[in-house]
């Protein structure tokens, strides 16, 4: 329960076992590496060592291959998955394993092509489609579309709008050309559909009314025969297509057989990148490799049995102090302390060489979070969520893992408390007694503390809890000085305020007092007053006592007055939950009293969940790891497989 120690670990490896060192490394997942810019930056070393490359591209590209046939075949051919089912196990071994790659990787492309061969179908049958409507209209005409006419009259094929007056166009087109007809094939909303016959010689005539109108020729495409043929021809071709698709569609079906293997060289290939793109980090000499980076110091003995096996050089190193800031972080925690990851993920990682909050912080964040919900039925729905993720899913790490175990741990909480306040979904059960039995003088479970009629008694409590809260936060801090050789810095800080502390009280107790003078708190005061006063000169002494008195004063008020939301989220979830179980009971049927008792528990449920987690990380970051915390560390991000779809193991 601690962060982890890091050494620094520099190789110079022969040139030839670049892939050989990249894959040991990766394979052991404990190593990350730095990019070496200060050789290449060096005007006398820049000359002498380039900067590795790695097959960056083509690893990406078979990784984005894999992607898309598992996508075609999740598409095309779904299986189904158990809900919080968890990824299946598959050795280290097996994935690295090169026997099928190119097999699978024909497959996967052959799968694509199979895909692009659909979509043209399907483009295609569309056009087929489209070209059907097209000629629909014209169904009726038993002239062939591309008829012209004979020697000496004209046939043009075309349409008018909808709106247009076939009477007045009729009228006007026999004016302009006596010998004229329309002959109308259908009609719809949108447009009438026409053929216009004609004398040639009175063609100019005709024209002039037929674009006065917006007379516009259809496109019938290489269409020859009449428009039932053409639609009769369509159809043909839509049935072939349809046929193609069957065939296609079965190919691919077949393709699910490689789903698994799909999935094992998309992980495979996702290492294969992340290898690529840190071999980047390397620097080549003519002959030799250069390896800079952080390792897990727990792991040397590892490490250096897979550097044994090849011909390098190494060294293991401590970092330096003023190096800290720059030495990645990982926190090593058991399971009770494991889901506050969560916590500190979102706030920040602690600085290397300081100390991890995580198993400090959880027992108040757990506690707290019980104390804010306070529910025997809400902390059964958070213990039976968070055990179905820990054991439908097992999640190893990440997210999903840290919040089943924050959600089981502040679950049990929560239901400890709701014993302590006789809260089951609320005041559910009395209600639903009486809804049974009308003459029952059931008031609901035994409560030791109601949030209703104790509010002083919690109010008090919960400031009496985050004074504890704030004093241990100091503790920390007055320890972490004391190990970097700051103990004068911590007893006139930290001690000061505890003698305040102590000489309040034994005023209060009235201890250590002489003739009713507060002699204690006195000296107290005046040990305060030297540690404030250390680091000012002359009148700077005055000012830095007046300043300290005035921003512990306030800041240890606001701070305590804080943690009354303890009290208040308590209060607030309590009177929600009893006023939608009081509106269900009203009309006084047990039916009409269940619905309204869901919903009702269901959205306070929600509400509190996020509202308690938000005020406890509050709590937890502007309060408590005010005192201690040394914020700024950056993520140990180590060249290690990182699978989707397996978990892999040694």
């Amino acid at each position: 329960m601690a962060i982890e120690r890091m050494k620094k670990l520099q190789v110079i490896a022969a040139a030839s076992q670049r892939e050989e060192l990249m894959r040991a490394l990766l394979l052991l997942g404990c190593v990350e590496l730095k990019e070496q810019d200060a050789l290449l930056d060096d005007p006398q070393t820049a000359a002498l060592v380039s900067r590795a490359t790695g097959d960056v591209a083509g690893a990406r590209t078979r990784r984005q291959t894999f992607a898309d046939a598992i996508a075609i075949l999740d598409r095309r051919v779904p299986v189904k998955t158990p809900m919080l089912s968890p990824k299946p196990e598959i050795r280290q071994s097996d994935l690295m394993d090169d026997t099928r790659q190119a097999e699978l990787l024909v497959a996967a492309k052959d799968l694509i092509a199979l895909e692009e061969q659909l979509r043209a179908l399907d483009t295609a049958e569309a056009k087929e489609r489209l070209a059907i409507d097209a000629l629909e209209p014209w169904r009726g005409c038993g002239a062939p579309l591309d008829y012209a006419g004979t020697r000496h009259v004209a046939a043009q094929f075309g349409t008018v709008a909808g709106s247009t007056s076939m009477d007045a166009f009729s009228r006007e087109l026999t004016e302009a050309a006596e010998a004229s007809e329309i002959i109308e094939v259908s009609a719809d909303n949108v447009a009438h559909y026409l053929i216009v016959f004609f004398l040639r010689e009175e063609e100019s005539a005709v024209q002039t009314v037929l674009r006065a109108y917006g007379f516009t020729p259809p496109a019938f495409g290489n269409v020859t025969g009449t428009a039932a043929e053409g639609i009769a021809a369509a159809e043909e071709r839509i049935r072939a297509i349809g046929t193609e698709r069957i065939a296609t569609e079965a190919r691919i079906a077949e393709s699910a057989q490689y789903r698994e293997g799909f999935r094992i060289c998309f992980d495979r290939a996702g290492a294969d990148t992340d290898c690529a793109e840190e071999t980047g980090k390397l620097l080549l000499t003519e002959n030799a490799l250069l390896l800079d980076g952080w390792a897990v110091a727990e792991r040397e003995a590892e490490i250096t049995k897979t550097l044994e096996a090849m011909d390098c050089a190494y060294e293991f190193a401590d970092p330096a102090e003023e190096e800290y800031p720059d030495v990645p972080v990982r926190l090593k925690n058991n399971r009770l302390t494991d889901g506050l990851n969560m916590v500190t993920n979102m706030y920040s990682l602690p600085q290397y060489g300081t100390v991890d909050p995580n198993p400090l912080m959880a027992p108040f964040f757990i506690l707290f979070f019980g104390i804010m919900m306070a529910d025997m039925g809400y902390g059964l729905i958070m213990m039976i969520i968070g055990g179905l993720i820990m054991w439908k899913k097992r999640p190893t790490e990440g997210f999903m893992r840290y919040f089943g175990e924050l959600m089981l741990e502040g679950g049990f909480a929560t239901f400890v408390m709701g014993i302590f306040t006789g809260g089951l979904f609320g005041d559910a059960p009395k209600w639903i007694v009486r809804l049974i039995n009308p003459s029952s003088t059931w008031e609901g479970f035994p409560a030791l503390i109601d949030p209703l009629n104790d509010t002083v008694k919690v109010l008090v409590g919960a400031m009496i809890l985050g004074f504890i809260h704030l004093v241990t936060g100091m503790v920390i801090s007055f320890v972490m000085k004391t190990r970097k050789g700051q103990l004068a810095d911590a007893i006139w800080e930290e001690g000061a305020m505890w003698v305040v502390f102590i000489g309040a009280a034994c005023a209060v107790l009235k201890i250590g007092t002489v003739n009713g003078i507060p002699v204690v708190l006195i000296i107290a005061l005046l040990l305060y007053c030297y540690g404030k006063s250390r680091s000012g000169k002359g009148i700077g002494k005055l000012t830095a006592i007046f300043s300290g008195i005035y921003s512990d004063l306030t800041g240890w008020f606001g701070d305590i007055l804080s943690y009354a939301r303890l009290m208040a989220l308590m209060l607030a979830g309590s009177v929600i939950a009893q006023v939608f179980n009081t509106l269900g009971a009203m009309p006084g049927s047990l039916l009409v009293f269940i619905p309204i008792c869901l919903i009702g528990n269901t959205l306070n449920f929600g509400l509190n969940l996020l509202g308690c987690y938000v005020h406890d990380l509050r709590l937890q970051c502007l309060e408590f790891f005010n005192k201690f915390y040394v914020a700024g560390g950056r993520p140990f991000a180590p060249l290690a497989i990182k699978s989707k779809y397996y978990n892999v193991v040694k």
